[in-house]
């Protein structure tokens, strides 16, 4: 597979931004230090610490998405990316820092954005390498019916609610409609006009 340009992120992610910008730097620093190629299946993984446009730059350079199991998302708000190499069984996390950058360019977004994409790599990003556990490869499941909506789904993902097989929402719907149900009974043994 060949190399994948800003260029290319863009025209994926819609427009050029301070955040794709440092998303690609943060993935080419990365694979410059493993020495990786951009995964055609699932022998590279992305750990990706937001779901800021950054991630764009991810699956064009690195070829890492949620539909080949091979990009994880965790939810810390930080614009940090750990990359992992099931070939070589090394890691690397990339933390997306802008310490050099100048006070003058926070204001001008496009001089922002050639700054991160041409100012030299300590200055925008650092990386290190780490030891992580493998990431599980992609797993395929039997999906079922949901007895509350009729839509199928995973059957990992189904809950027990009652005696009755349901996905997600709809047992969550019903949890939520049991507790509210719970608290008017409460409130209404209670009234004090009895």
């Amino acid at each position: 597979m060949g190399t994948s340009t800003y260029e290319d992120a863009v025209r994926f992610h819609g427009h050029s931004c301070p955040g794709l910008a440092i998303g690609y730097r943060m993935t080419t620093a990365a694979f410059a230090m493993l020495g990786a190629a951009r995964a055609g299946d699932e022998e590279l993984v992305a750990i990706v610490e937001n779901d800021a446009c950054g991630v764009d730059a991810v699956q064009v350079v690195a070829g890492c998405s949620f539909g080949k199991g091979n990009l994880v998302f965790h939810d810390y708000g930080k614009q940090v990316y750990t990359f992992f190499s099931r070939k070589t069984g090394r890691g690397v996390r990339v933390i997306g820092h802008r310490r050099g950058m100048p006070e003058g360019l926070r204001d001008d977004r496009e001089a922002r954005i050639r700054w991160i994409l041409g100012a030299p790599e300590a200055e925008v990003v650092s990386c290190r390498e780490v030891t992580i556990d493998e990431p599980p490869t992609a797993r395929l499941y039997r999906s079922a019916l949901c007895v509350g909506c009729g839509e199928p789904v995973m059957e990992t993902r189904l809950q027990t609610v009652g005696g009755r097989l349901l996905c997600i929402p709809c047992a969550e719907e019903q949890e939520n409609r049991g507790t509210r149900h719970r608290r008017v009974e409460s409130e209404e043994r209670e009234d004090p006009r009895t």
